[in-house]
């Protein structure tokens, strides 16, 4: 009988420090902030959505007559006007001037407001009367527009004041409204009309819903990285401007002093959930702050700020760091202190780029990182890698790190599960004497067990590099179900519930049992890796349309190991049409060709399909890509994609290019009019027998043994030490194709149970994750 694998650690030394490896990535979209994990329930509370938000936002978008129908201007009598305004960042206002009572209705950012039966809600707006002093009716109405709970204010004063309530609704209800009533001959300026849960996330004014934050603390996350994403570096570059560039200083101070501005994912933001609060909120989650700053280029639209005018973008970043760690009698300490919070936050993480592509980013990284490195040494600076896993826009981020000294820098990319697979020995080769990894945004491209195991196996990978990656977190973390920008996220939200996917799951186990130590192990009698899908390149050749008009000529495909050369007729690619044009069964070929756009779409090129098995399984060389910037692979995998490699350029109308792709031993380069512009491994699944990494935790006095298994038999092993003095493990696995859904929300609960004896054997379950929890004899070489 064939002995059974066996895995040793060395208890007694400790390897790698794990840091703050694990924490999370916030960005508003899927209204993930207003609407979200920001508390407040109206939605247009002040009045201030605008076409340039959404094609169909108005000042009165989200506000209904009580019989449903949409709110709309009345001549004289219900206007929104822009001449007194509470303050000039919050221009606009609702003016009523009625004989007859008006009602309006709010039901949030959903199908109705969620209320709980005996919770208070505090109700707020900004009033100003023209004469009197108008009394106003508030109620929280169900579904039935029954009333379930109800308050008045009155307002008066000659100028614009704040007003409050508190509201107890006496029933719960999915689909809720709030009612707000003026009676007749009223004349009365009202904005910032708020409803919020009294009971948020530790109580806080202004804070964020309590069910989703208390999710986000339960998994122990060590950082939390904000407020984006591409969210921080579309816009204009002008702070003023309403579609500006995200700037943290516009989001600060009282929330009706800051200015709503354009969602770069096509919605309102109104800024109630800023850096003070996102700041707060990482101090409540025991959480480092690693905020984002944009380095005044906006790539969506190449929009650059001369590097002459570079001076206030460079001080936002100081100012950033004496308003988050500043004392109380610095400029920015004291805005910090007369906020609520005289103690510094103690930040110790910065941010400069997301994804940037483009040398003008790079030019401009380079004055903030001697900026901040001259002002502030103890800050950890983060560079930016692109959007990719390599390339040359990710080269480029590595170089421009090197060449400053960054402390880490900023890898992203959204890959199949089988990409997780066939890269897990990735950081093996990395440098661990140069710039850190911050791993800040990644996932496999679905929220099924599946994804969340594959990703999972990665993670003791990025784990046992952690003399190289620092820093890693999965995006994007919420997503509002009516609102959907993007899909994997890791919760799921509407009104009244939330919801942790599988890769949730996996993400809270790592976090919670991270370690502070990596310990060395080995392991022995292991079986055979296995090879998952395709063993080579080789397959189908098609040209894809992309909408761009694309003359072809001079096609020919050369299979080097037959040597029989095939070539194909000239023809004309348009719209979205998908041509076969050759075969090529062998690991060994040549595509070459000429092409011209002639015409169609200005933002767009075409594909070469090639290695095509079936819809699900090929490889793409993209021509054109995302807003005609880019040169890329891609690889199509049991229908998920991962970009192998991008390089920047752009189809050019009218001009000629003469194009060939390489394949040889699953190894592709591209070259456009001789220059080479791609080279990458189309890597193989592999499917380790197992993955393993042990971990110490110095705060518990703790060893954690963290298996992975991603194959559907069980692995069992043996822990060949007579040290240990306590096992108990944690357990989670499920078919491949499971997940959560807001009606059946928990298919993934840890399974606790203790290992009586180390000689015993111990099974990791199909498809299965299991940490075990050990204590150790303190012998006299334990460490």
């Amino acid at each position: 009988m064939k002995e059974l694998p066996f895995i040793d650690l060395e208890l007694d030394k400790k390897e790698a420090v794990l840091g703050d490896l694990y924490g999370l990535f916030f960005e508003d979209l899927n209204h993930a902030a207003d609407g979200g994990l920001y508390a407040e329930m109206v939605q247009n509370r002040s009045f201030e959505f605008s076409p340039i938000d959404k094609e169909e936002y108005h000042p009165l978008y989200a506000w209904f007559n009580e019989d449903g129908s949409p709110l709309k201007f009345i001549p004289l009598t219900l206007r929104v006007l822009v001449d007194t305004p509470i303050h000039l960042n919050n221009p606009h206002y609702l003016k009523i001037n009625t004989k007859q009572s008006i009602v309006i209705v709010n039901k949030g950012f959903h199908n109705g407001m969620y209320f709980e039966r005996n919770k208070k809600y505090r109700f707020s707006l900004f009033g100003k009367p023209d004469r009197g002093t108008p009394k106003i009716s508030i109620e929280l109405r169900n579904a039935n527009h029954q009333t379930i709970g109800s308050e008045a204010i009155t307002i008066c004063g000659e100028n614009w004041n704040r007003f409050e309530t508190i509201i107890t609704s006496r029933e719960t209800v999915e689909k809720g409204y709030l009612h707000i009533r003026f009676d007749e001959n009223t004349e009365v300026a009202v904005d910032m009309i708020s409803l919020f849960p009294v009971e948020t996330y530790k109580g806080r004014v202004n804070g964020c819903r309590k069910d989703i934050a208390e999710l986000l603390e339960s998994m122990n996350p060590k950082f939390m990285r904000f407020p984006g994403g591409c969210l921080i570096h579309d816009g204009s570059l002008n702070s003023s401007d309403r579609d500006s560039m995200y700037r943290w200083k516009n989001t600060i101070g009282p929330i009706e002093a800051r200015p709503a501005r354009r969602n770069s994912w096509g919605y309102n933001q109104t800024l109630g959930l800023g850096f003070f609060e996102y700041f707060q909120l990482c101090e409540d989650l025991g959480a480092e702050p690693i905020p984002v700053l944009a380095a005044g280029f906006d790539p969506h639209h190449q929009r650059a700020v001369p590097i002459e005018e570079l001076d206030p973008w460079i001080q936002d970043a100081l100012d950033l760091i004496e308003f988050a760690n500043g004392d109380i009698n610095s400029k920015w300490g004291t805005i910090r202190a007369e906020m609520g919070h005289p103690e510094p936050f103690h930040m110790k993480y910065i941010g400069i780029g997301n994804e940037e592509v483009g040398q003008a980013f790079f030019d401009r990284y380079v004055y903030f990182n001697k900026a901040i490195r001259e002002n502030h040494p103890e800050i950890q600076i983060i560079n930016s890698a692109g959007p990719f896993a390599a390339g040359s826009e990710y080269e480029r981020g590595w170089q421009s790190a090197r060449l400053n000294g960054s402390d880490l820098v900023d890898e992203h990319y959204y890959q199949s599960p089988e990409w997780f697979l066939a890269n897990h020995h990735r950081y093996d080769s990395y440098d661990p004497n140069g710039p850190k990894v911050f791993l800040g945004e990644y996932a496999s491209k679905d929220n099924k067990w599946w994804n969340a195991l594959t990703e999972a196996s990665y993670m003791i990978g990025l784990e046992r590099n952690a003399d190289k990656v620092a820093l890693a977190c999965y995006a994007p973390m919420l997503a509002n179900i009516d609102f959907v920008n993007w899909k994997p996220n890791m919760l799921w939200f509407n009104q009244s519930n939330v919801y942790g996917t599988p890769n949730y799951y996996v993400q809270k186990l790592f976090m919670k049992y991270q370690g502070t130590h990596t310990i060395p192990f080995q392991l022995n009698n292991l079986p055979e890796k296995q090879l998952k899908g395709k063993k080579s390149s080789g397959g189908d050749i098609l040209i894809k349309g992309e909408g761009a008009i694309i003359e072809y000529n001079d096609f020919t495909i050369m299979d080097h190991s037959t040597g029989i050369k095939q070539p194909v007729k000239n023809g004309v690619i348009e719209d979205m049409s998908l041509t076969k044009v050759g075969i090529s069964e062998s690991d060994n070929y040549t595509i070459k060709f000429t092409f011209k756009k002639t015409g169609g779409k200005w933002d767009k090129g075409f594909k070469i399909l090639f290695g095509y098995e079936d819809n699900d399984n090929y490889l793409t060389w993209a021509l054109g890509g995302w807003q005609n910037q880019d040169c890329l692979i891609d690889c199509m995998r049991e229908g998920a994609s991962s970009v192998l490699t991008q390089s920047i350029w752009e189809v050019e109308t009218g001009v000629e290019y003469h194009c060939e792709l390489h394949v040889k031993n699953r190894i592709i380069t591209t070259y456009i009019n001789g220059r080479l512009f791609n080279e990458v491994e189309d890597k193989p699944t592999i499917i380790e027998p197992i993955y393993v990494n042990a971990v110490y935790d110095q705060k518990t006095d703790e060893y954690y043994l963290k298996l992975v298994n991603v194959k559907g038999v069980p692995f069992t092993f043996k822990l060949a030490t007579d040290r240990v003095a306590q096992l108990r493990a944690i357990e989670i696995s499920g078919l491949p194709d499971m997940s959560n859904t807001l009606d059946d929300p928990n298919n993934f609960k840890q399974k606790e149970y203790d290992l009586s004896e180390t000689k015993d054997d111990i099974t990791v379950p199909a498809y299965g994750i299991l940490f075990i929890r050990m204590t150790a004899y303190k012998g006299k070489d334990l460490v």
